[in-house]
């Protein structure tokens, strides 16, 4: 996971401070809007919306646009749209095996703009079920190091389902099954230890280790698909070495 995670999570800290925080903030809010619909707006009784809410304020959005999604999801306040999640699967360049999340109010929109950021970027577009085989869904929590060891969040994490701790760099990244999250997330509050985020997302099985120029290059078609108001996630399993994402941020 190195590689990619360490991209992930400094690509992450960079979204929160450039031009895209307001793409970003609009993802996070419809995020909140969603899981408000589906489960309900009280968050002690919606872990999804609990965890949508504690990722949109770490990431600075407002308080206000916060209460507003949630209101718009549970129907307490008008003018929420109504978001399906679809998911495209695809190959990038290299043979990278991509995953597209989309939450949309327009079908043909995502599905077109998907296509045409794929096809743009060396990348082309595949059968539902080719690529996410290769995908396992996984509870995902990623917590800053701070001063805790990995030993401190194992131990606060162990019993509660966890299968490991990865060590990110400047977070450890918490990996467990997608129905353990609730209660890993629940086992490091507990432990009064603060977590930036707690999702449940797909984890590769296998990766294509790459070079500057295809990481380069995966990462232009990231961002594409990123670009697009409709894409909420995009999973690939790539592996890009410290050494090589050296030369990349260079």
């Amino acid at each position: 996971m190195s590689g990619h995670s360490k991209w992930a999570t400094t690509k992450h800290k960079k979204a929160v401070i450039d031009a895209k925080r307001g793409k970003l903030f609009a993802k996070l809010i419809k995020n909140i809007e969603v899981a408000a619909r589906m489960g309900g707006a009280d968050p002690e009784g919606n872990p999804t919306l609990y965890d949508a809410i504690q990722k949109a304020k770490k990431s600075s959005v407002p308080n206000k646009n916060i209460d507003s999604a949630v209101k718009r999801g549970a129907g307490l306040e008008a003018g929420g749209a109504d978001y399906e999640t679809i998911m495209y699967e695809g190959y990038g360049p290299n043979g990278v095996a991509v995953l597209i999340e989309c939450l949309t109010d327009n079908r043909n929109r995502a599905a077109s703009e998907v296509r045409v950021a794929m096809t743009r970027n060396g990348g082309s577009m595949a059968d539902p079920g080719s690529v996410s085989y290769l995908f396992n869904r996984k509870g995902v929590v990623i917590v800053p190091k701070g001063e805790l060891t990995e030993d401190d969040v194992l131990t606060a994490v162990l019993d509660a389902g966890a299968e490991e701790v990865n060590d990110l760099g400047e977070n450890f990244e918490v990996l467990s099954e997608a129905t353990d999250l609730v209660a890993v997330r629940t086992a490091l509050q507990d432990a009064g230890i603060d977590y930036d985020s707690a999702d449940a997302n797909f984890v590769p099985t296998m990766q294509v280790e790459l070079d500057e120029e295809g990481a380069k290059k995966i990462f232009k078609l990231i961002d594409a698909l990123e670009d697009s108001d409709d894409v909420q996630n995009v999973f690939a399993n790539f592996d890009v070495s410290d050494e090589v994402m050296e030369k990349v941020d260079a």
